[in-house]
């Protein structure tokens, strides 16, 4: 884990007080890496006269597993995927929003108000929406590339060259759609037919690496790279000729979200600072800088207008259908667990 965005108090300091169930002015936050702007850190921070200290993680999976081994009580909100939030919930992992607990709960838009993911909205509240696929240097391969054969079975000019998120969710579910089977197979056959292709596809692959996604793909070091649609515009942006994916045969499409956590040593703060991103103006802020869509009523008059246009936004009409991340049942999820360990190893 990376610890990349602190303010005034240091993690050892928050471990320390963790226990503390009267922790007043402080806000410990658990967040993906370069997802939030400083500013607007700052910007809560002085208005509600709070210390702020932010942990990042890389992936969903992550998350979890720290806050499994021991995190929890440290942090008082986390933002994980959709398909993690109902897996939290399912542990035990997130409080509960009482009724009347966030007073700007009104302006989330009507279509993420209630998510099957977190029906009613009891444990979360919309941060950012988006997709994943992948992205392709254009000035070293100018063929098609709305296929997942360009991850799976790459023509030789980008063997070797291919960087892959270290996310299990994401891989297996763009891997599943190249192969055109459920997320959640219970098919013997499917299931080791998808385990051989991605042990074949690995010889073609250069990395796991979420955290440096862009970066590889901007200094050149990759010539493909699966990508968030945001972080893609900014690599884009930063002067890379590289192209956003939209395969045939589907990519994943996301909605990220703040949760409050069990235990949390600061929960009114926490209550504070997600009406604080329910505010319009507050969570353009965010999808000016992270590139991605808003759940929030009244956004867009606060957001970029080049959001709305981005290539890497906009599906074309030959793009497969964006898919959520499944969960499934704890005995198929324990056989995509071996799988993604081996591909792994």
């Amino acid at each position: 884990m990376k610890n990349i965005l602190k303010s005034t108090i240091a993690a050892s300091a928050l471990l320390a007080a963790a226990g503390a169930a009267q922790a007043e002015g402080k806000l410990a936050i658990y967040h993906w890496f370069e997802y939030i702007p400083q500013e607007l850190l700052d910007k809560f921070a002085a208005e509600h006269d709070v210390e702020i200290v932010m942990d990042t993680y890389d992936s969903n999976e992550a998350l979890l597993a720290s806050l499994k081994a021991g995190a929890m009580g440290t942090y008082d909100v986390a933002v994980p995927g959709d398909y993690m939030v109902k897996i939290m919930a399912g542990e035990g992992l997130l409080d509960t929003i009482g009724e009347g607990e966030l007073s700007n709960k009104g302006n989330i838009a009507p279509k993420w108000a209630d998510p099957a993911f977190d029906p009613g909205r009891r444990h979360s509240i919309p941060y950012q929406w988006g997709s994943t696929s992948f992205m392709v240097n254009r000035d070293v391969y100018q063929g098609d590339i709305n296929t997942t054969d360009i991850l799976f079975n790459p023509p030789a000019e980008l063997s070797g060259k291919i960087n892959m998120l270290d996310s299990q969710g994401e891989v297996l579910a763009m891997a599943s759609l190249h192969m055109g089977i459920p997320q959640c197979s219970t098919d013997r056959e499917q299931l080791k037919a998808l385990n051989d292709m991605l042990q074949e596809a690995k010889q073609h692959w250069a990395s796991f690496n979420s955290d440096t996604a862009k970066e590889v793909l901007v200094s050149g070091d990759v010539a493909v790279g699966q990508i968030y649609d945001g972080f893609g515009a900014k690599a884009r942006a930063e002067g890379a000729n590289v192209e956003y994916a939209f395969p045939t045969q589907g990519y994943v499409v996301w909605m990220d979200n703040v949760v409050l956590l069990k235990d949390a040593p600061n929960r009114e703060n926490a209550l504070k600072f997600m009406d604080f991103l329910l505010e319009p103006e507050n969570i353009a802020a965010v999808s000016n800088y992270a590139r991605y869509g808003a759940g929030v009523t009244g956004a867009g008059e606060h957001m970029d207008p080049e959001l709305a246009t981005q290539p890497e936004s906009n599906p074309p009409e030959t793009a497969g259908a964006g898919v959520f991340i499944e969960v499934c049942d704890q005995q198929t999820q324990e056989v995509y667990d071996r799988i993604w360990t081996a591909l792994k190893k």
